[in-house]
């Protein structure tokens, strides 16, 4: 088996092969070869830069700890011993970055994400904390560049939502995004509670990979479509058309209704959209029940059914349990400040992805 050094020594030959390569006149007449080869030699140049800082390190390390040997005077020896603590530490740094960048890539990462937020255990609570889930959650998106658009929606009477469906486009959603499905719950006073007594209620969120056409082909002989007319809030016009769609994916079950738009063909594509990230997401689940084995050292099952964060507002506090991370900035959490927790629960997702790698 190839140990991290070995592929780093592969990667640096490879990298040197493309260089020659596209120097090569044969090669420069010929875009698309260029542009090919291009590509790798720039994927592979961040690793091999990387590679030579780490090398440069090595050498550094070396020569302090030959100084150290040879040292006799006290003050020499201090400083040889001072600097190599700190080529040791720069050492590990380099190390844990380069092994890290050796990680097969996940290509659904720098996609688009589809979230779906649903309501739980609570009642008008829940709902309630679902309309604060959606404000989360939407601010946090504006924040980072994303594109929001909301496919569907159900509200309630009294300001809260039922059920909601976004698409939030932009590089990198589902990598930051993805750590978020799972059963969020809340401890707070409810508004509607005279007697100021804490409830405790539940929303669940699922982020599913936004799907293109290349990722997943459906058949339009595999739907039924039903059209009806909407209900609810959206306007004087929404509910006297059938522009409201029931799409049901046949040889699944599965079944997306979408009805937030006037014109059906609109609504049409927004379930197509939905459909295509919830095949998707089927497909990723059968794909992670086969490598099972391999992931076993991993925090949680990542099963939605599982408690992921719970929000105690009396305390003003957020936890994470699946990483054991508690923060005391709930009202900044909640009016979309997620970086401290989406970029501990990446870091986390990577050190395991390291665990597993070395473990195999």
């Amino acid at each position: 088996m190839l140990t991290w050094s070995d592929k780093l020594r592969e990667i640096e030959k490879r990298y040197e092969d493309l260089s020659q390569k596209m120097a090569d006149p044969v090669v420069l007449q010929d875009p698309k070869t260029f542009q090919r080869h291009a590509k790798a030699h720039a994927d592979l140049h961040p690793i091999v830069e990387k590679h030579r800082a780490y090398q440069r390190l090595v050498h550094e390390q070396e020569q302090a700890a030959a100084l150290l040997e040879e040292a006799l005077d006290p003050e020499m020896r201090a400083l040889a011993e001072g600097e190599l603590k700190v080529l040791r530490g720069r050492r590990e740094v380099l190390e844990h970055e380069l092994q890290e960048m050796l990680l097969p890539k996940d290509p659904a990462d720098e996609k688009g994400v589809i979230m779906e937020i649903r309501a739980g255990a609570g009642g008008n609570e829940a709902a309630l904390f679902a309309a604060d889930l959606l404000r989360m959650y939407t601010r946090y998106a504006e924040s980072e560049g994303f594109r929001i658009e909301m496919l569907s929606g159900h509200p309630t009477g009294i300001g809260g939502m039922k059920e909601v469906i976004l698409a939030i486009e932009g590089k990198g959603a589902f990598r930051k995004l993805r750590h978020e499905s799972g059963v969020h719950r809340v401890q707070r006073v409810p508004v509607t509670e005279a007697s100021g007594r804490i409830h405790t209620s539940t929303v669940t969120v699922a982020v599913l990979v936004e799907a293109e056409e290349v990722d997943v082909q459906i058949d339009p002989k595999d739907l039924h479509i039903d059209v009806f007319r909407a209900s609810g809030h959206g306007g004087q016009h929404v509910n006297v058309t059938d522009s409201a769609v029931r799409m049901t994916h046949l040889p699944t079950g599965l079944v997306v209704s979408c009805q937030d738009e006037r014109s059906q063909h609109k609504n049409k594509a927004k379930a197509l959209k939905v459909l295509r990230a919830r095949l998707l997401e089927q497909a990723r689940a059968e794909q992670e029940r086969e490598i099972a084995d391999a992931r076993r050292q991993q925090v949680g099952t990542g099963d939605r059914s599982e408690r992921i964060r719970t929000y105690n507002f009396p305390q003003g506090r957020v936890t994470d349990h699946r990483i054991g991370l508690t923060l005391y900035n709930l009202p900044e959490v909640i009016d979309g400040t997620l970086q401290g927790l989406t970029q501990a629960l990446m870091a986390h997702h990577e050190a395991e992805r390291l665990k597993a790698s070395s473990a195999s």
